[in-house]
């Protein structure tokens, strides 16, 4: 009795405002810091104020979506780097038929729906599926729901725009150096790297700069095979959507304006790189 109900415990919720001795026992969330686009203000976790220190550490998690972002765009630039590099070079000196057929199929991904190439992503990379469960079965490897498998969307997007500016670029190269370059005694290696990769080197990094920006901004393949984890999975562009889909104004407005400073930077980027290149 004594005005409060229980059922085999004393449960302080239960107790009526009159007894001010006793305390609510801690939730599991209490005296955490409050994660960004919530109810509460950073740094504070259900009305309870917290250190500067940890108001800082809040604010300062705030930007993982940013951190995120850059950490897959720069692992999937690297691979596409190579990769698009690679295909190009091999592209360009096959037949014509053979060109045409590489052109449409690794060209593909660029006019094709994100949504369409992370399903299709899905179908091979899925813990069901031959691939993801084999390698999830032989290292343990999990390929959707991380930030691991963001890199392989951001990749497959990012691919094409990497492969058709440096075909571009080989296709313009005067193969008289390379013949020169052989009748020297040169390497086919040595060729590329030393005479045809610095001729073409602006296209180079355009593409480059091009993917990394594709790669920076990729949502809809993201979104299907890493989905929107705070502080694991979130990136700038997924930021955007959950803030607005929760009603955070604010916050989505400060993603898109860090966005467009991005998008500005890779612009003047590409157009002081088709300068350099004009000028030459």
């Amino acid at each position: 009795s004594g005005g409060y109900r229980h059922r085999g415990d004393v449960r302080a919720d239960n107790l009526p405002r009159r007894h001010p001795g006793v305390q609510r026992p801690p939730g599991p969330g209490d005296g955490l810091p409050a994660a960004s686009g919530l109810s509460g203000r950073a740094g504070d976790a259900g009305g309870i104020r917290l250190h500067p220190l940890r108001r800082y550490a809040a604010y300062m998690m705030d930007w993982y979506p940013l951190w995120n972002s850059l950490r897959i765009a720069g692992i999937s630039t690297a691979a596409v780097f190579f990769a698009g590099i690679c295909a190009a070079y091999y592209a360009s000196k096959a037949p014509r038929l053979v060109k045409g057929a590489l052109d449409t199929l690794l060209t593909l991904p660029l006019v094709l729906p994100p949504t369409v190439v992370g399903y299709l992503l899905l179908l091979v990379l899925g813990p069901r599926r031959p691939v993801g469960a084999w390698l999830q079965t032989a290292f343990g490897l999990r390929l959707t729901m991380t930030w691991q498998s963001a890199v392989f969307a951001a990749a497959a997007v990012s691919f094409p725009l990497m492969y058709r500016t440096a075909r571009g670029a080989f296709a313009s190269f005067d193969e008289t150096l390379a013949s020169a370059g052989k009748t020297l005694g040169l390497s086919n290696t040595y060729i590329f790297w030393r005479v045809r990769m610095p001729v073409c080197r602006q296209g180079i990094l355009a593409g480059t700069v091009l993917a990394f920006a594709r790669a920076l901004g990729e949502y809809g393949a993201t979104s299907m095979v890493a989905g929107y984890i705070p502080g694991r999975t979130a990136t700038i562009a997924a930021a955007v959507y959950q803030a607005w889909r929760t009603g955070d104004n604010a916050g989505a407005f400060k993603w898109v304006l860090v966005n467009l400073g991005i998008s500005a930077a890779v612009l003047l980027a590409v157009n002081l790189l088709e300068g350099r290149q004009k000028w030459r």
